[in-house]
């Protein structure tokens, strides 16, 4: 993967090819284009025209819808994330419609590129900020535990999860400071980085199944699903993790980031034991070191409702 910091990098890597945008309306195209989409995210065949390559601008809706694109025609695609989803460094993806209900998925994108731009983040509000660091985060603490990772991965994670721990509420305290936002966001890269070398485990398998129920940001779902996660899988978490207390540490920057319970969110409680038998299907759930049944999600759900 080629990896470059600062916007003006981005002509270099795009190589004076033929550059289809997905972006939303509110992105200019920071390159010329001969074609663009912005009605994001989509479930929508999207034409790409003569394009020799795909540009994503944007966070992990984006990033993702892109990567479906990538897998349906082949070209190659660069990814200029503007939030701390990782997404940009996976080649699977979710397809959620315009309300941001999940419609599918699937793997094959051509990721050739990733140009990180502190200055692109600097405009996030508030809970996009502190939900998607944390989604970050969650790729950190599952890449360190999840059945099949690659132990190699391991400094990645941990030190990426340090950097979200003590940069996040430097962000949230002053959404200026360009210092925390940048270790930030060079946090967030280790993450992603961890992520597709050793993949998701419990605390993504039900922020999915919620988030795509329901429409909800996945940064939130993530935020709040983390911290029994981390609680169910105790004995399989290094000690070197965010001081030997992840959970707490987790749930602190949580109710920082403004955060607080599935209710909060508007989860319907009548749902929580459909929603916990669906999400102990998902792959992150099989992959879990402990083992989890639809009935140990109902618990954790319920501790987080």
């Amino acid at each position: 993967m080629i990896v470059r910091w600062g916007l003006d990098a981005l002509p270099e890597v795009l190589g004076g090819r033929r550059v289809f945008l997905l972006a939303t309306k509110r992105w200019d195209a920071p390159v010329d284009v001969v074609g663009r989409w912005s009605e994001l995210p989509t479930d929508e065949t999207i034409d790409v025209g003569n394009a020799e390559v795909l540009l994503a601008l944007g966070g992990g809706s984006t990033i993702d819808a892109a990567k479906r694109v990538s897998a349906e025609t082949g070209l190659p695609l660069v990814s200029v994330p503007t939030t701390y989803s990782g997404s940009e460094w996976t080649t699977y993806y979710g397809v959620r419609d315009t309300g941001r209900r999940m419609r599918g998925g699937g793997g094959g994108s051509h990721n050739e590129a990733i140009v990180y731009d502190l200055g692109l983040t600097l405009g996030m509000p508030r809970a996009v900020t502190g939900g998607t660091a944390l989604n970050a985060l969650a790729h950190c603490c599952e890449a360190l535990y999840v059945k099949g990772r690659d132990p190699d991965a391991d400094p990645l994670a941990l030190e990426g999860a340090d950097l979200i721990s003590e940069a996040l509420p430097l962000v949230l305290d002053d959404f200026g400071q360009r210092d925390a936002r940048e270790r930030l966001l060079r946090g967030a890269a280790k993450a992603g980085q961890a992520l597709s070398r050793s993949g998701l485990a419990l605390s993504h398998a039900m922020a999915q199944v919620i988030g795509g129920r329901y429409g909800l940001p996945h940064g939130a779902l993530n935020a709040v699903c983390l911290p029994p996660a981390l609680r169910f899988n105790a004995e399989f978490v290094p000690p070197a993790l965010l001081g030997g207390q992840p959970a707490a540490r987790a749930q602190e920057l949580q109710r920082l980031s403004g955060f607080t319970t599935l209710n909060g969110l508007g989860v319907p409680l009548e749902d929580l034991p459909e929603l916990a038998a669906e999400a102990a299907r998902r792959p992150g759930a099989l992959a879990n070191p402990r083992p989890v049944s639809p009935g140990d999600v109902l618990e954790l759900l319920q501790s987080v409702y």
